[in-house]
């Protein structure tokens, strides 16, 4: 594990693990790789193992460097994990020749709430402080694509996930908040291309946030996949079991090769 912050992150109450974002490296052979910064789901009140290192070593079968990111979950709040997402992406820029990565194709992944967290990475950054004494700091936080597993997109009432949105926003967040984080509202011409599936009777997460953030970008031009599948429970994965839902991960691939993250 690479911590984000050696000295301690901002914010932090104490010094255990949950306290200390963290980024798992898994690198490919070669030079100037792919890389993806993995946000594993769990409503922002934990990170689910299986939305982790088997995607990364996924992704390394593609030819794609990976770094699973440990971002930090209830009780802390926003806007710790989205610091701790910008800041794995700052990081992996920042060391891109050790990491072999190319710092101009560093993705992020996320799954249910971590493809919320990944979705706010991808539409709340910014391009660097060139004038921070961390060299860190004065990388861009915007990541070059966004793959959506399931997400939860809006903080809205209507298709939100009210588990994710306590455990980031607390019981009764101001409205200036939940519209900051509800991503489908935040889209702009600079977001970068989306890889989004969801299952269309998702029981946890409504597939109509995957569907609302589609229409958002497609109002702004930003280019889109979208893929829903008509069954499937909430937090597949990889999805090996289903013989249907499991086709997102070769339909991803396809995508990835097509925004030439991918080795031939």
């Amino acid at each position: 594990m690479l911590l984000l912050w050696p000295d301690g992150a901002p914010g932090a109450e104490g010094a255990m693990d949950e306290d200390c974002p963290a980024i798992e490296p898994f690198l490919v052979e070669g030079d100037r790789n792919a890389a993806v910064v993995i946000c594993p789901g769990g409503g922002y009140g934990m990170r689910a193992d299986h939305e982790g290192e088997p995607i990364a070593r996924w992704l390394n079968t593609l030819g794609i460097s990976a770094f699973v990111l440990r971002y930090r979950v209830a009780p802390y709040r926003y806007p710790h994990a989205l610091q701790d997402a910008h800041r794995a992406i700052r990081t992996v820029r920042h060391h891109a020749e050790q990491f072999r990565v190319d710092k101009g194709r560093i993705g992020i992944l996320g799954f249910s709430a971590g493809g919320h967290l990944a979705s706010t990475a991808g539409v709340l950054f910014d391009m660097g402080n060139t004038e921070a004494s961390d060299p860190i700091e004065r990388q861009s936080s915007r990541p070059d694509l966004m793959i959506l597993c399931y997400p939860v997109i809006s903080m809205q009432d209507e298709y939100g996930h009210q588990g994710s949105k306590e455990n980031l926003l607390g019981i009764s967040p101001e409205a200036e908040l939940v519209n900051l984080l509800s991503s489908e509202l935040q889209v702009g011409a600079d977001t970068p291309p989306v890889f989004l599936w969801h299952t269309a009777d998702d029981d946890a997460v409504p597939v109509e946030n995957s569907l609302i953030f589609a229409a958002a970008l497609r109002r702004q031009g930003v280019p889109f996949d979208l893929h829903v599948y008509a069954h499937g429970y909430h937090g597949l994965g990889m999805a090996e079991e289903d013989e249907h839902v499991k086709g997102w991960t070769d339909a991803c691939a396809s995508w990835l090769r097509m925004n030439l993250y991918t080795r031939e």
